[in-house]
């Protein structure tokens, strides 16, 4: 992956609290990209194509049923979203361990892992991944793992991006926000990822 990335389509696994708001103001922002938010849970993707969301933000319905239909999706189907994307956010649940090493302290990176396993089973092409845990290094390192285990052969390029959103300012913070970090190697490929990124991040902006 050392060509220019022109991100069209992005998938985003996880529907929850940093997931569907996120992806809601991509959408908005970034009205030539489609985007597709999965998820494992019915009801919950039921929650998001209704007009009682599954989560409360000031602004965040008005911006959902803006785009809902026309470039931003809620489906179960994580095949055929990961297939078509050309870039997949993870943004899972990563709460404390509750048992093992680390119990108590230390994040339990087993939905990430599930994602990422799921990623390396579907895609055939290369593909950007991007984690959006706020415990960016254990996670990245934990996917890139992953994927040369399980898929080998397939380009990835994995990057982080966190989000920091605080309830009740989510949107205005997504809309306008003072930060935006993103981590990837220092390589061609990483460089590219992290363009195509940037590209996405500045347009919401």
């Amino acid at each position: 992956m050392s060509e220019p990335v022109v991100v069209k389509k992005i998938c985003c696994i996880g529907a929850g609290y940093v997931g569907g708001p996120t992806c809601s103001v991509i959408a908005c922002k970034c009205p030539d990209i489609q985007v597709t938010v999965v998820d494992l849970s019915q009801p919950r993707i039921d929650a998001w194509n209704s007009d009682n969301l599954p989560i409360y933000e000031p602004g965040l319905q008005e911006i959902v049923e803006k785009v809902r239909g026309t470039n931003l999706f809620f489906t179960t189907d994580t095949e055929t979203a990961i297939i078509e994307a050309d870039l997949i956010f993870i943004s899972v649940n990563t709460p404390t361990k509750t048992f093992g090493v680390g119990k108590g302290r230390a994040p339990d990176l087993k939905f990430v892992e599930s994602a990422a396993r799921k990623i390396a089973e579907i895609a055939k092409q290369p593909k950007i991944v991007v984690e959006k845990s706020t415990v960016p290094v254990k996670a990245a390192d934990s996917i890139k793992k992953i994927f040369s285990y399980c898929a080998p052969h397939v380009p990835f390029q994995v990057l982080s991006n966190p989000e920091f959103l605080a309830e009740g300012t989510a949107i205005k913070d997504l809309l306008h926000p003072d930060r935006v970090l993103i981590g990837g190697e220092e390589s061609e490929g990483g460089r590219v990822a992290v363009d195509a990124l940037s590209q996405v991040s500045e347009s919401e902006r």
